[in-house]
């Protein structure tokens, strides 16, 4: 009888350790951990709700296309008034593909003469509050923004070409968009994102990455964003990396902590960085 209750003793415990495996496989998804931090007040008190606002494009439209899951997806765009092969895929903050991405999206293709796909990785859902934000940022599985992020390359074309940029939950997923994209991605560009850690994904990296942190920021911390440019060195990519003396979200104009000297600075070196890839 002892040995049977020790047997059943050493079940669970393995199952509990099976278990926890499992759990910390999946959060161990950069994105993923990076999107959990919705639970952290401090983080949601960092970001204020934003104004009302409805943008009017000449240009822009909403558009869908298949994702490998069998499923659509949404997305914005805005084509180049010159044809082009470059793309800019566009990955919204926390709040949602809204009207104030859209609007940075156009003024992206205005300034860089650039196709522009401003990726909804939200599936048609727009947070206005803290919490709604929160919620659907937690929300959002690895294998569905994939499967968003891969149609949306399809959609592009196997001719295009493609840069990234997103901020904050979308400057994660503008890496992730990056190593996706294998060799149509042409460059990638990352404001206060969570950075990928595994060194073995980052080699297979086939552009260069310019990335804009905030030394006063937690999400991601100045030591990990050390990290991770120790861990693109050990890959052997380039990294540009920018530094500020800001806090999270300082391009922000919505932010009470937005920093407009940071913001000019981080979107000129922004711009001379996809140009100088385009020539």
């Amino acid at each position: 009888m002892k040995q049977f209750i020790f047997l059943l003793v050493c079940l669970a415990v393995n199952q509990s350790i099976y278990s926890q495996d499992i759990t910390s496989c999946c959060a161990a998804a950069a994105t993923e951990a990076f999107a959990q931090n919705g639970g952290n007040a401090a983080f949601r008190a960092s970001h204020d709700e934003p104004r009302p606002f409805h943008y009017v494009s000449a240009a822009g439209k909403d558009i869908s296309y298949q994702t490998s899951d069998g499923k659509n997806a949404h997305g914005w765009e805005v084509k180049a008034e010159k044809a082009t092969p470059y793309y800019m895929f566009v990955v919204h903050e926390w709040w949602g593909l809204n009207d104030y991405i859209k609007q940075e999206a156009e003024k992206l293709g205005r300034d860089l003469g650039i196709n522009v796909i401003a990726l909804d990785l939200y599936d048609n859902q727009v947070a206005t509050t803290r919490e709604d934000a929160a919620r659907i940022m937690q929300s959002v599985k690895t294998e569905r923004a994939e499967s968003i992020i891969k149609g949306a390359y399809s959609y592009a074309g196997k001719n295009a070409k493609v840069f990234t940029i997103g901020w904050c939950f979308g400057g994660g997923w503008s890496l992730q968009a990056t190593l996706l994209g294998g060799s149509q991605a042409a460059g990638g560009i990352m404001y206060y994102g969570q950075p990928e850690k595994d060194v073995e994904k980052l080699k297979t990296l086939k552009a260069d990455i310019i990335g804009f942190f905030a030394n006063q920021d937690q999400w991601p911390s100045p030591q990990v964003v050390t990290e991770f440019a120790q861990s693109m060195q050990k890959a052997g990519k380039k990294l540009l990396l920018n530094r500020y003396e800001a806090t999270h979200a300082f391009a922000n104009p919505s932010n009470p902590n937005f920093n407009k000297e940071a913001t000019e600075d981080a979107y000129g070196k922004m711009l001379a960085f996809v140009k100088e890839r385009m020539k």
